[in-house]
């Protein structure tokens, strides 16, 4: 059993060849995603998982594929990722940076394009710290009068 699952593995990475592909970093809140992209039939691997496997929810799914449906390629290319840090939609948005990074790499005249939709600039917020005499960010302790 374990023999099987083991040479599935390497059969998953042998067809998995970015060598002439372009590589780009994505980021969002604590996750970073690395992203290789090259020509292919739209194999979409995160993790060494399928996009559908990684990303159960459909919502989460299409906003993966965004930037490949703005350009209008998405049979087109076939993408590796590898995620690590936050949450789902954290790694979720790291993951569309780092497509639209590497699109851009690939083609520089889709640029306009994914600017337009700001895709490929970087997501700047995120949560905010703790102050002390609070009991989150901004929120205070509830007030006593007596």
């Amino acid at each position: 059993m374990e023999n099987q699952i083991n040479s599935n593995q390497n059969t998953n990475q042998e067809k998995l060849n970015f060598k002439e592909g372009k590589y780009a970093t994505g980021r969002r809140k604590k996750s970073i995603a690395r992203v290789w992209l090259k020509k292919g039939s739209g194999i979409f691997y995160i993790n060494g998982k399928k996009m559908i496997e990684y990303f159960k929810k459909q919502n989460i799914q299409s906003a993966v594929n965004r930037p490949l449906s703005l350009t209008k390629r998405e049979n087109e290319f076939d993408i590796r990722c590898s995620v690590k840090g936050g949450g789902i939609s954290g790694q979720a948005g790291a993951i569309i940076h780092g497509i639209s990074r590497a699109l851009t790499e690939f083609e520089p005249n889709l640029k306009p394009t994914l600017k337009k939709e700001k895709l490929t600039t970087r997501d700047s917020r995120s949560v905010e710290r703790k102050k002390y005499g609070h009991r989150k960010a901004r929120r205070s302790f509830q007030f006593s009068k007596r």
